[in-house]
């Protein structure tokens, strides 16, 4: 087997798959919407912010020399030679500009020994007990010190913590350094291939409590929270699918059909029209909002359970 230098496939590797297009093969790149990119051999690989995902295939990865070898079956040596004879002819000029700044490390904030303050104010939300007690059990729940905050924990594909939402009376915020790939989701009891989205960790709990009320299965199906509110552009062809969306959908090839439980409001109805528009047609969409006179699934909850709701406010005040 030919040597190759480590510095030559160290540079093969850097090579994401947009600037490999855009540079050597700029025939096989079309655009489908704002910063999504598919390729006309097949209409079902999806390019954005620097990764890229075969949703017929169920496979992605990050570089070109991943597509080389997963897409284009070459053997691992031919694929670095390929790039690097690309380079050496015309070196590339990258689609995404280097990092400017480290990103900030994420750290959970600290425990407190109990959760006594961040089970009564989500008891106080209507979020019932016994889904609180799995949250807190399997770790993607627990109060902070010495904030005494509700911390929804991210876990990603091996248990690891890489987000957290944190809630308490009249304040929401994030941790910082939060991924925003990994937000907080409960997972199916079983295998299912249908997933719930929420805008909240709170609204997905809501929706939870609302299930075990109606005496039906609360873990039947994967729910998924993404990082907060999702505010697409005006476009909604123009934005890219949800941060916490795409990658779970890159580690759950099997899902089939993604229900969007969103605010009864126009940014909810927008970030609707934007996921219809972004996800590949493989996926069956429905959109089931709270019902009407609702503003979400916890104001639903609140108003099934007569309690009246206060009104968070975000890091900045408002």
């Amino acid at each position: 087997m030919p040597y190759i230098p480590p510095e030559v496939i160290s540079e093969a590797k850097k090579i994401d798959l947009l600037t490999y297009l855009q540079n050597y093969e700029p025939q096989e790149l079309i655009r489908f919407g704002g910063n999504v990119y598919t390729t006309r051999t097949h209409g079902s690989l999806k390019i954005s912010n620097g990764k890229w995902y075969w949703f017929s295939r169920g496979i992605g990865g990050r570089s070109a020399l991943d597509y080389l070898i997963k897409v284009r079956n070459m053997s691992f040596l031919d694929a670095v030679q390929h790039l690097a004879g690309q380079a050496a002819i015309q070196p590339p000029a990258f689609s995404y500009p280097a990092k400017q700044a480290e990103a900030k490390k994420f750290t959970l904030p600290s425990s407190n020994r109990t959760a006594t303050h961040a089970i009564d104010y989500l008891s106080r939300r209507g979020i019932d007990h016994d889904i609180l007690s799995f949250c807190l059990q399997t770790g993607r729940l627990y109060e902070s010190h010495p904030y005494r905050n509700a911390v929804f924990v991210g876990l990603d594909e091996n248990g690891t913590p890489r987000y957290a939402a944190l809630r308490c009376e009249g304040f929401m915020g994030e941790a910082e350094g939060s991924d925003k790939h990994y937000s907080f989701a409960i997972p199916p009891q079983d295998t299912s291939d249908a997933a719930h989205l929420f805008e909240s960790p709170i609204d997905l709990l809501s929706y939870a409590t609302l299930l075990k009320l109606h005496g039906r299965d609360w873990r039947r199906d994967h729910m998924l929270s993404l990082s907060g509110v999702y505010r697409p552009k005006d476009n909604a062809e123009d934005t890219a699918i949800p941060a916490a969306l795409e990658r779970f959908l890159e580690n759950n090839p099997h899902i089939k059909t993604v229900i969007l439980r969103f605010d009864n409001d126009a940014t909810g109805r927008l970030a609707v029209q934007t996921i219809r528009a972004v996800l590949p047609e493989k996926y069956e969409i429905i959109s089931k909002p709270p019902p009407s006179g609702h503003k979400d699934y916890n104001d639903y909850l609140c108003s099934r359970l007569n309690i009246t709701r206060a009104k968070p406010r975000t890091l900045d005040g408002r």
